[in-house]
């Protein structure tokens, strides 16, 4: 569940670290779908044998993939307006893919609010410092600054 906060009681989280509780294991059964889904078979994501001769040892997820948990690993952590009536991924900055994620591990996500812009016509533009990190390793997966516009209203008539 977001945490939902009133919009001028976002300033207060300006700065402010959110580490979400909980783990997530990336198995080898998701990796292996996600190629599906993309066709990246490239051998170090999805032949264990091949990828143990490799400097990681094992297989790793595919940095996409890990990208594309964003929105899970965010959730028990992601400020949103009381008052939105929808949202929507705006864009990603500075995207780094910093320490490979090997089958099995786990990964949680960190988010720093940097910036809530008012862009008029009951919009707000949130910028936050996001890291997926990986229990047991000093270095994430990924950093990047994340934007996400929030539509203010009454949700729109189904």
């Amino acid at each position: 569940m977001p945490i939902l906060v009133s919009t001028a009681g976002l300033a207060a989280y300006v700065g402010r670290r959110l580490v979400a509780e909980n783990w997530f294991e990336i198995d080898q059964a998701r990796i292996d779908r996600f190629a599906e889904v993309t066709g990246d078979h490239q051998f170090i994501h999805v032949d264990p044998v091949a990828a143990r001769a490799t400097p990681f040892g094992s297989t790793i997820a595919h940095g996409y993939l890990t990208l594309s948990l964003l929105p899970l690993l965010l959730e028990p952590i992601q400020l949103q307006p009381e008052d939105v009536s929808w949202g929507l991924n705006y864009g990603l900055d500075r995207l780094r893919f910093l320490a490979p994620v090997p089958a099995s591990a786990a990964v949680r996500a960190v988010s720093t609010l940097l910036a809530v812009e008012d862009k008029g016509g009951d919009r707000l533009l949130m910028r936050s410092e996001v890291a997926v990190e990986i229990r047991g390793s000093d270095r994430p997966a990924l950093a990047a600054t994340t934007l996400a516009m929030w539509v203010l209203g009454a949700p729109p008539a189904a």
